[in-house]
């Protein structure tokens, strides 16, 4: 009887600690990993599946055409994790309108122009080609020159006017919600990389947090062993420990939000580390999500961009006619109204090809991220504690019963496992 207790003393307290610190790796693991789906076709799985709750549809286990496998938690909730973050994160940080102002939109007017007045001598030889190629071809010389000059003169007002028209008009020309789902659905790894960076010390905590718990409870474990000689109570203890190991390690986490005594560590991890994790999450949304780049695509080629087009051409039609001057009512007679119409259209369409010319300039976005981070690193720090904790757990927070019952299936199957090694 000594001889298996001392077996019991020894061998349970390794094996809880053992499946507590695997646990929680695995379950980390599980978080980010693999980026895509991979499993192995199911029969019958695929007629099954329409029939099983939603709540089991979800889980990143099994796919709708029939197969049995696992895509990380992270990237298989790309779409629904863009939502919330938008939702309950950003939208807290300030609108679509906010990080335009932040942008600058003088300075990027001035970046327009920059590029614009590069092209705009093409641009002009382009449109005047497609519409009146006979009419450009007899101007004489000492005309075009006079055009192009003319235009590229009027050239900064008119950009300046565009660009603080976009800014009025922001917010019904960007979906800004839709612009960061498809960002993230099209980059998953961007989200592991957001959570990775952002709760380094936490997930590393949670690894070794799943040992630390583990080991003691194994002593608990023992003396119910001792208590309940039954072989039922080692699989029954493992699913306790496995799923309060990985319960307790979200919770220290993330709870409590404010400081409490009687909480042996007092605060939620991540709130003690405000300051650091508001600069990094600002560092990863500057650089990789509300971009330059981002916002110019969203406004030209997103769902909205009909109404940018609409606005381009309505703010661009007179900006032809103050281009043309005094010329303009010969021009447009010898021309005919249709043509000079489709003249003034196209310098919309056109003016539209400067954006991603003047947005792939790494040295702009560079200025641009360095404001985005500025605003987001402040407004995040000025945030309430609660804010704070809703921003960095709600995407996650619907799917933290996956990491409960992964706790809880390896604890079962580490207490069969010592009973197939060591027996009652």
């Amino acid at each position: 009887m000594e001889q298996e207790l001392l077996l019991h003393l020894i061998t349970i307290p390794l094996f809880t600690g053992g499946i507590g610190y695997v646990t929680n790796w695995t379950g980390v693991i599980m978080l980010f990993r693999p980026l895509r789906f991979y499993g192995v076709r199911v029969p019958g799985l695929k007629v099954l599946f329409p029939f099983l709750p939603r709540r089991i549809q979800i889980v990143p286990a099994i796919s709708c055409d029939g197969r049995f496998g696992w895509q990380g938690i992270v990237p298989s909730r790309a779409s629904k994790m863009a939502s919330i973050a938008v939702d309950k994160g950003l939208a807290k940080l300030g609108s679509i309108s906010d990080f335009y102002r932040e942008l600058d939109p003088d300075r990027i007017a001035q970046q327009l122009t920059r590029v614009a007045q590069s092209e705009i001598r093409d641009v002009v030889e382009r449109i005047m080609e497609r519409e009146e190629p006979e009419l450009w071809a007899e101007a004489p010389q000492q005309v075009r020159n006079a055009v192009y000059e003319r235009v590229r003169a009027q050239l900064p007002s008119i950009v300046r006017d565009l660009t603080a028209r976009i800014g009025e008009n922001i917010d019904q020309c960007i979906d800004a919600k839709l612009m960061v789902m498809r960002h993230l659905e099209r980059h998953p790894e961007l989200l592991n990389d957001m959570f990775k960076k952002v709760g380094k010390k936490e997930l590393r905590f949670m690894q070794n947090f799943g040992f630390y718990f583990g080991f003691p409870m194994g002593f608990v474990l023992v003396a119910a062993v001792e208590i309940w000689p039954y072989w039922w109570v080692l699989p029954v203890g493992g699913v306790i420990i496995g799923y309060v190991v990985n319960y307790l390690g979200i919770a220290m986490i993330f709870e409590p939000v404010y400081p409490k005594r009687w909480v042996p560590w007092r605060q939620g991890l991540f709130i003690r580390r405000k300051p650091e994790i508001a600069d990094v999450y600002a560092k990863i949304i500057s650089d990789n999500v509300i971009t330059i780049q981002n916002v110019g695509r969203e406004l030209l080629h997103g769902a909205r961009s009909d109404r940018t087009r609409q606005l381009l051409e309505s703010a661009l039609r007179p900006a032809v006619d103050r281009a043309m001057g005094p010329v303009r009512l010969p021009v447009r007679l010898a021309m005919g109204a249709g043509t000079y119409e489709r003249i003034r259209s196209s310098v919309a369409v056109e003016a539209g090809a400067f954006a991603p010319i003047a947005f792939d300039d790494e040295r702009f976005n560079v200025q641009q991220a360095n404001r985005i981070f500025r605003f987001v690193g402040a407004q995040m720090r000025m945030m309430s504690l609660d804010d704070f904790n809703e921003l960095m757990r709600s995407a996650i927070k619907q799917d933290e019963w996956l990491l409960f019952l992964h706790g809880a299936v390896l604890g079962f199957g580490a207490g069969l496992l010592h009973l197939a090694i060591f027996g009652v």
